[in-house]
């Protein structure tokens, strides 16, 4: 586990933890002190959170209903299966790492069971609520527009699934997301951003670099730099800033330095849309375009983007590093069900 690793969910229990009481004994359950305020803090960070319960579904629901706190948790798993198994399923429909989540549960068997299943998970006792959003861990850097409405957008993507599987058609299905993708020169205001997504991204990031703002900030005032930065919406609303590329141009060269997608837009067809715009415009300029790519083992689906675009191998800058290049000669079409916004100076290529 990274010790500066930043925690993106908080799976609670309900019995004891997030209330006092047993609920499936019919205890008059009550909220445990100061626990909405805790959880309401942890969502204002965009801190995603959950439920791990041994119970049943409809009378835990309910009780969080009436609590007025049943909207802050997503995908609840509600059950007398292992936490383990309910810890994972969390993780899988919130696409993050294991290490990024927290497990709070009275309990020390259902601790252990979680924690030797998944020990990059951090389990804590209920004697830790107190004091956890004081945790380092639980303060991102920054808080970003994307931070407070990163919930929000989540249940949008639930109700996008929930008609992804209706139809039964994901051709059909994206044709009628009606999605917008813009790509956008980065401006002072997008860098808490950029930087977020630098530290949060990890299967769609060609370096696995983290870069300051301050670095960043210096990248906009450079005439050698370019960093460009884009934004899905849909008829459901924004997906938010989910995407970055960094361009180090030369009369003659273009390197790409920086290159990431956010993982929740992967099941949209669009996360070689920013690459592809890169190469049609290298291609048309007839700039050679280089890319610099470290493997992390996280971001194998990354390398592969760069293969189908007509990358292969210049040199290789370490062990799990290389420098890739354009073949120079393959453009590419984008998605038809995509209308594309790119840079008011840009001619659109492709």
């Amino acid at each position: 586990m990274e010790k500066n690793q930043k925690i993106k969910c908080v799976i609670w229990d309900l019995d004891n933890t997030v209330w006092h009481g047993i609920l499936s004994e019919h205890d008059n359950v009550t909220l445990r002190e100061n626990i909405e305020n805790i959880i309401k803090t942890l969502d204002s960070r965009g801190i995603l959170q959950s439920i791990s319960s041994k119970n049943e579904y409809n009378d835990a629901m309910d009780k969080l209903v009436e609590f007025g706190l049943d909207a802050y948790f997503l995908y609840p798993q509600i059950n007398w299966g292992s936490k383990s198994h309910s810890v994972n399923s969390i993780r899988e429909k919130l696409n993050i790492g294991m290490d990024t989540i927290a497990f709070i549960d009275d309990q020390p068997f259902e601790r252990d069971e979680v924690g030797s299943v998944y020990p990059q998970v951090r389990c804590l006792d209920v004697s830790q609520i107190s004091l956890l959003t004081n945790r380092e861990d639980m303060h991102p850097r920054f808080i970003t527009s994307e931070s407070v409405v990163r919930r929000k957008m989540y249940l949008q993507d639930e109700q996008r699934n929930l008609e992804e599987k209706e139809m039964g058609n994901n051709h059909a299905f994206l044709e009628g997301l009606n999605m917008k993708f813009m790509i956008e020169e980065a401006t002072v205001e997008d860098l808490n951003r950029v930087e977020e997504l630098t530290i949060r991204t990890n299967q769609l990031n060609a370096t696995g670099y983290t870069y300051s703002y301050e670095e960043l900030k210096g990248f906009l005032n450079s005439t050698s730099h370019e960093l460009l930065v884009c934004e899905l919406e849909d008829k459901y609303g924004s997906y938010g800033k989910i995407g970055v590329a960094l361009l180090e141009k030369s009369e003659e060269d273009w390197y790409i330095n920086l290159l990431l997608m956010s993982c929740r837009v992967m099941s949209r067809g669009v996360g070689a849309v920013l690459l592809n715009y890169l190469v049609n415009k290298s291609v048309k300029t007839k700039k050679k375009l280089y890319a610099k790519f470290y493997h992390t083992g996280r971001n194998r689906m990354m390398y592969i983007a760069y293969k189908f675009a007509g990358f292969e191998i210049s040199s290789r800058i370490d062990e799990n590093a290389e420098l890739l290049i354009h073949n120079g000669t393959s453009s590419h079409d984008y998605p038809h069900y995509i209308k594309l916004q790119f840079p008011a100076n840009t001619r659109v290529p492709g």
